[in-house]
C-alpha cells in the first residue's frame, strides 16, 4: 500500500468514526423528551424489587433480595417546555389510606442541581456546559419535599423507545435501608426510565458506599432495582386526587420554601436524624389540617423549617 493509499485510508477510518460518534449522541428533540415524560403520569400498580449482585469487599455478605409493591399514582404538577413536576401518591387498596410519596422535577438544560455531599447535606453545584446542552436533570424529592437526588442524561427515542438514562450521582440512604442498616451511608447511583407498553420502568445501578468526613470511600456491594409502574390498577384512586385537590396549594408553600434553599449555592443541611421524621410529621399534620378545612399560617410552616433546616457550610467542592 503506498503512503498516498494508507493516508487516504486512514482520513477515510477517521471520517467514519467520527461519523459514528456524531451518530450515537441522540439529536436533541426536547418536545419529544417532555412527551415521555408526561407518560409517566397515569394510574399505576408498582413492583418494587432490590437484588444485591456483586460483593466489592472482603467477608461482606450479600443481604437477602428485597420485594415489595403499592398502588400509586403520578399527578402533573408543573408542565412548561423546559420543566415538569409530577408528585407520586400512594394509595391503600383496602382502606383507601393515602400518603404524599416521592416527587420527581424534570428540568432541561438546567444550569446547576443540588448534590447529596455528606450526611444530611446537599450542595448546589453547577452543571457543565458540554453535559447539560440537550439533556434533562432529574431532581427526585422525599415525602416532605427535601432532596434526594439528581441526576443529568439525554433522552435516546431509537427504535421507537424511549429511555432517558442519567450520570452517576450521590444519593443518601433509602428509606427501606437507613432503617435497618448502618454499614453504608450513601450510595452512588445511575438511574434509567423507559416508557413501554402499559407503563414505563425505573432502573437502578446502585452502589452501597461508605463515605468518610475526610473525602475517602470504600465500596460494599452494587445493587440492581427495578421498579415496574404497570397501568390496569383496580384502585380507587379517587382519596388521592382529593387529597391533591384539598392540599396543593399548602404543598406549593412548602416547595417554596425549599426552593429558597436549593435554587442556588450553597444548599441546605438538615438537622433532622436520618429519617427526616422531626420534620416531615409536622409537615404532614399541617397538611391535613388544611384537607380538614383549617388554615395553615405561614408563620407555622417558617417555624417548622426555622427549627429544622439551615444553609449549607461552605462548599469543599468550590474550594479546590
Amino acid at each position: 500500500m503506498t503512503p498516498a493509499n494508507a493516508f487516504s485510508l486512514a482520513a477515510a477510518l477517521s471520517l467514519s468514526l467520527a461519523c459514528a460518534a456524531a451518530a450515537a449522541q441522540p439529536h436533541p428533540d426536547p418536545q419529544r423528551d417532555r412527551t415521555a415524560i408526561l407518560a409517566m403520569q397515569g394510574e399505576y400498580d408498582v413492583d418494587f424489587s432490590f437484588d444485591e449482585t456483586v460483593i466489592l469487599a472482603p467477608d461482606y455478605e450479600r443481604a437477602p433480595a428485597k420485594r415489595s409493591g403499592a398502588s400509586e399514582v403520578v399527578i402533573v404538577v408543573e408542565d412548561s417546555p423546559a420543566r415538569v413536576v409530577l408528585q407520586h401518591i400512594l394509595v391503600d387498596p383496602k382502606s383507601g389510606h393515602v400518603t404524599k410519596h416521592w416527587r420527581q422535577d424534570w428540568m432541561y438544560e438546567a444550569p446547576r442541581r443540588f448534590e447529596f455531599s455528606a450526611d444530611q447535606t446537599w450542595h448546589v453545584r453547577d452543571i457543565p456546559t458540554e453535559a447539560t446542552r440537550g439533556a434533562w436533570t432529574q431532581c427526585v424529592y422525599e415525602v416532605s419535599d427535601a432532596p434526594r437526588y439528581c441526576g443529568t442524561g439525554r433522552w435516546n427515542h431509537r427504535y421507537g423507545v424511549s429511555t432517558w438514562t442519567s450520570d452517576r450521582s450521590w444519593r443518601p440512604l433509602p428509606r427501606r435501608e437507613y432503617t435497618t442498616r448502618e454499614d453504608y451511608n450513601a450510595l452512588n447511583v445511575e438511574n434509567r426510565h423507559t416508557v413501554v407498553p402499559g407503563g414505563w420502568t425505573h432502573e437502578q445501578d446502585n452502589t452501597k458506599t461508605v463515605r468518610d468526613a475526610d473525602g475517602g470511600s470504600r465500596t460494599l456491594v452494587r445493587e440492581f432495582g427495578f421498579n415496574d409502574y404497570r397501568k390496569g390498577s383496580d384502585t380507587d384512586f379517587t382519596p388521592a386526587y382529593d387529597y391533591w385537590t384539598a392540599t396543593r396549594d399548602y404543598w406549593a408553600k412548602v416547595r417554596a420554601r425549599w426552593d429558597a434553599f436549593l435554587s442556588q449555592p450553597p444548599g441546605l443541611r438538615l438537622k433532622t436524624k436520618v429519617d427526616g421524621m422531626a420534620l416531615i410529621i409536622p409537615l404532614f399534620e399541617q397538611a391535613q389540617r388544611v384537607q380538614d378545612g383549617d388554615t395553615v399560617p405561614d408563620a407555622e410552616i417558617d417555624a417548622a423549617f426555622a427549627e429544622w433546616v439551615e444553609a449549607a457550610p461552605a462548599d469543599p467542592a468550590r474550594a479546590r
